[in-house]
């Protein structure tokens, strides 16, 4: 009885001695967990230690560029059941967002915890943002704003690719936003025009991740002058002593979106690995610990307990929507493009000079263009102007065809030549639209064959019916002759004006896949405002 009595008590003891060894931080007893995350969660490395030595949980990082898309996230292809396909027990990304709109189902059993918060903004140049400020009536920016300075040359920035990052999704989701002026979360019709040439026309520098784009912003001190990005990315920037002189940091006062961190749980089925998750997420919620994270990373904390720190301070004002719909993001990414191929576009102006035009018809018009050139300070008339680098044709019409100029935007003496041409006048006694179209379809041609890359629509404006030149019979004839890659790519949108024929301008939009566009309840302002967002 003894000899067991012995035995009982040695094994108790040996148990108490490896519950406590489990527990006191012993190397060979903690818990690893394999982490998918974002080259953004580098920075919190110094603070990974003492996450392992207060809780016996040892996160092992897997840092990749393209960890913000999720697609590593599906099970299927991984090591362990329940993992990610690359055999992680976590992921801890800048966004989850696009995952969660590529693959629902798998992101709806995953346990999601947000750890810290930054929003994207823009870090301007100083001189940039004075002259930006000086320019705005209570010198606060917006999204608009930047997007016009983007279009005439002023902000030439740098984004990562929002293709391949959370950040640049995040920047592009802000400005397409702003440009649809709704204030809620994108919709489909709401991307089905594209009101961005404007504003990407400035981004002059771009990488597959954020640590990218810095160095090559740094490194290339001329070629851009503004950045946008995470907050945090550029407080660091400006704290680090990379610069000569600091960016200043803009925060749109028309929104921005949050990133917000999130630590995602791969493995809902382990309980080893949920209790191992549990206690890590209780660490980095403890307001001790978002403190420490706040002034390693310089993101807000997400605990509103903790008092925030600096320019953490400044408000974030609207924080906007991401789209709930697969189909706007990918909407979106389609017609951003490539920022490492840039084409600027082509547009061909058709505008009827017969007699009918005289007077308020054509002050109309001139003033339409001048707001094309700058003069409508909207958050519309921002986002529709004309932009640098882009290729104008205004070709006048009466009876046949009167004058064409061609010219690249550079600057406003190139907007001025349009504008005179728009001024001088020079009526003709007829109307020729089929004629004047024809003319437009072989100037597009042209174009098309010298260079397929280059976007090119055609912008057709009459007040009256067809009485001279070719019929459109005609017309449609000449265009189905046409080479294959012109009908595919150009397309016409004429605007209704005046009495212009709606019936036959709809059947010439119909025909080459645009659409038309009424003026008659708004101005030609208005027209070609939508025209530029649509075409």
């Amino acid at each position: 009885m003894r000899r067991g009595r012995w035995v009982l008590a040695l094994c108790l003891t040996l148990t108490l001695t490896v519950t406590v060894t489990a527990c006191s931080g012993d190397d060979d007893e903690k818990t690893t967990l394999r982490v998918l995350a974002g080259p953004d969660l580098a920075v919190l490395e110094p603070l990974l230690d003492e996450l392992r030595d207060e809780t016996g949980v040892e996160l092992d990082m897997d840092y990749r560029a393209d960890a913000d898309t999720g697609d590593d996230l599906v099970p299927g292809t991984g090591t362990g059941a329940g993992k990610g396909g690359g055999g992680h027990d976590l992921a801890w990304l800048s966004t989850d967002r696009s995952f969660r709109l590529r693959h629902k189902d798998t992101a709806q059993r995953l346990l999601r915890t947000p750890t810290m918060l930054s929003p994207v903004v823009v870090g301007l140049r100083p001189d940039v943002a004075r002259e930006l400020r000086a320019k705005s009536p209570d010198g606060r920016l917006s999204w608009a704003d930047i997007a016009d300075a983007a279009a005439t040359g002023t902000v030439r920035f740098g984004m990562a690719d929002p293709r391949q990052t959370g950040s640049g999704l995040a920047a592009l989701v802000g400005v397409a936003t702003a440009a649809a002026g709704t204030g809620g979360a994108l919709r489909e019709n709401d991307v089905s025009c594209d009101r961005l040439r404007g504003f990407r026309s400035g981004q002059k520098l771009t990488a597959d991740s954020t640590r990218d784009l810095l160095d090559d912003f740094v490194d290339h001190p001329g070629k851009a002058n503004a950045l946008i990005t995470y907050e945090s990315d550029l407080l660091a920037l400006n704290s680090g002593g990379r610069l000569k002189e600091k960016l200043e940091i803009v925060r749109p006062e028309d929104g921005m979106v949050l990133a917000d961190f999130p630590l995602l749980l791969l493995d809902q089925d382990d309980p080893d690995r949920r209790a191992a998750y549990d206690k890590v997420v209780e660490w980095l919620q403890r307001d001790s610990v978002q403190e420490k994270i706040m002034r390693t990373a310089l993101r807000r904390p997400v605990s509103p307990s903790v008092r925030r720190d600096g320019q953490l301070r400044a408000p974030v004002g609207n924080a906007l929507f991401f789209p709930d719909q697969l189909a706007v993001v990918e909407r979106l990414l389609d017609d951003y493009g490539d920022p490492r191929r840039r084409v600027p576009d082509q547009v061909i102006f058709l505008l009827d000079f017969s007699g009918s035009m005289r007077g308020e018809r054509m002050a109309a018009l001139r003033e339409a263009f001048a707001d094309l050139s700058g003069a409508d300070s909207s958050a519309t008339g921002k986002f529709a102007r004309f932009y640098q680098g882009e290729r104008l044709t205004v070709v006048r019409f009466g009876g046949r065809v009167l004058e064409e100029r061609t010219v690249t935007v550079g600057g406003q003496k190139d907007l001025k030549s349009l504008a005179d041409l728009v001024a001088r006048g020079g009526y003709g006694d007829a109307t020729a639209v089929w004629t004047a179209l024809d003319h437009g379809y072989r100037t597009a041609s042209t174009v098309v064959a010298d260079d397929p890359e280059r976007a090119v629509s055609i912008v057709l404006m009459t007040d009256g019916e067809n009485n001279s030149g070719i019929a459109y019979e005609e017309f449609v004839r000449r265009y189905e002759a046409r080479a294959a890659e012109t009908r595919a790519a150009v397309h016409t949108y004429p605007v209704h004006f005046g009495e212009a024929d709606a019936g036959a301008l709809r059947r010439a939009a119909t025909k080459t896949g645009g659409r038309m566009v009424d003026a008659q309840g708004s101005s030609l302002s208005e027209a070609f405002k939508e025209i530029r967002g649509c075409r």
